[in-house]
């Protein structure tokens, strides 16, 4: 299977969803002649004209409110939030407009928009374009979260999203757009709501979100020099959380560790850890653990913003820590 860059299976999603739907369009900064400062749009524009390739003024609050009207009249909008940092700027046309209009249009209205932008740290962006806010529209309900953690499941979740008839919000990793993964040339679509186990293990769960999968598999490399062996699960999307997947492999380790870079407190991490103590409680021989970014605006300086998020290193100590130190399987 031929390999693509996330940022290309991103292109290629919505190039192919324009070519069969005329009713969807992107709009947002720089998208048109520039393609996003992450050129993950280059090309689009030439294909596709400046009529559905719109560059807009830095408005945010101004076109994300025209994707809403949009969408509800008939259109499917993809929005391009530069950086997910400003999504703050959207609270009100987001939260407020989009994600309860069918609610209190009785069912009358739907919102299918999709809003793609970025999150991640540790490319020195400084404390206002470099964090990962995945857990405050998770809080709203009306919304949908999708978190790709490669170019297959980038592509495969931005076709699903366009088609949704509710408002998706997609975070990638901005660090992840030259990541090569194996992508099918034919068509797929990756359901909301169905986790994948990206490593089957028996001695401890490690929950990653987004590049955070990354971070969990490299974790699990090490531990099996070690003798523990690691299961990986990518939820791909956190809104709906798939919450059978992951019952079921804690339920098998008994131990789980989840990370996400999101901040810790009142984040990601504590949503899902939450459900797996209530729901798999006594199947645990440990408490589940979090992972999460460092409770401090994300630092300029490299080596003060380093260690802010999790690492490979800190789960390999955790997973340690929670299977007691033994080496499980040896004789």
């Amino acid at each position: 299977m031929r390999e693509i860059t996330l940022s290309q299976a991103v292109n290629e999603a919505l190039a192919e969803e324009m070519r069969r739907d005329e009713t969807v369009f992107i709009l947002g900064e720089d998208v048109a002649e520039a393609g996003t400062p992450f050129k993950v749009l280059s090309g689009l524009v030439e294909e596709f004209g400046t009529g559905r390739v719109i560059d807009t003024p830095i408005s945010e609050p101004g076109f994300v409110g025209l994707a809403v009207g949009a969408a509800m009249t008939g259109a499917r909008p993809v929005v391009d939030l530069m950086f997910g940092d400003f999504i703050y700027l959207v609270m009100d046309q987001l939260c407020n407009q989009a994600a309860k209009q069918h609610y209190m249009s009785g069912g009358k209205l739907t919102v299918p928009m999709v809003l793609r932008t970025n999150m991640g740290a540790t490319r020195r962006s400084a404390a206002q374009h470099s964090q990962s806010l995945q857990a405050i529209v998770a809080h709203i309900p009306g919304l949908k979260v999708a978190m790709p953690s490669s170019a297959y499941e980038a592509k495969g979740l931005m076709k699903t999203a366009i088609r949704d008839n509710n408002p998706v919000v997609i975070f990638e990793d901005k660090l992840m757009y030259q990541d090569k993964a194996p992508v099918p040339e034919e068509e797929y679509l990756i359901p909301f709501g169905e986790a994948k186990v990206k490593r089957e293990g028996s001695d401890i769960t490690l929950i990653g979100t987004s590049s955070m999968v990354q971070i969990a598999e490299k974790a699990a490399d090490a531990l099996a020099g070690e003798g523990i062996s690691a299961e990986v699960i990518d939820p791909r999307t956190i809104v709906p959380l798939d919450d059978k997947t992951l019952l079921d492999s804690v339920r098998k380790t008994s131990r789980a560790i989840v990370i996400d870079e999101g901040h810790q407190s009142y984040g990601v991490t504590a949503e899902i850890a939450s459900r797996l103590n209530e729901k798999a409680f006594y199947h645990l021989d440990a408490p589940v653990l979090r992972m999460g970014a460092m409770d401090v605006p994300v630092p300029f300086s490299p080596a003060l913003e380093d260690l802010t998020v999790p690492t490979p290193d800190r789960v390999v100590e955790n997973a340690r820590r929670l299977c007691g130190g033994e080496m499980i399987h040896a004789a």
